[in-house]
């Protein structure tokens, strides 16, 4: 996502990440990473379950973490397209995300 960062403003989507880690986790990970879109921490999992995106001990060690999941969400905050997995390694690819959210325009 990154990479099209320009592309999914243009396109009207400005992309957030939120993450189960400490602030300071994901500070870091955003640093090392190169990313400039923000990650929001939701270390007790408040949103993640919200959205009923909980894995629960799902981390490396056996700690919750949240599902991996995409969403667009309007200015009305009403979800509009989605993509779940149960995969931490499979995530919705950047062009996908693209053409859901010109379709929405």
């Amino acid at each position: 996502m990154e990479k099209r960062l320009a592309e999914f403003q243009a396109a009207g989507v400005r992309p957030v990440a939120i993450s189960v880690d400490a602030p300071e986790v994901s500070r870091d990970l955003a640093n090392k990473a190169g990313y400039t879109f923000p990650i929001l921490s939701d270390p007790d999992t408040a949103v993640i379950r919200r959205y009923h995106l909980l894995h629960t001990g799902g981390g490396p060690d056996g700690h919750d973490i949240a599902r991996p999941a995409e969403f667009l969400v309007d200015s009305s905050k009403i979800v509009r397209w989605s993509n779940f997995t149960e995969d931490i390694r499979v995530r919705a690819r950047a062009d996908e995300m693209l053409a859901a959210a010109k379709q929405l325009r």
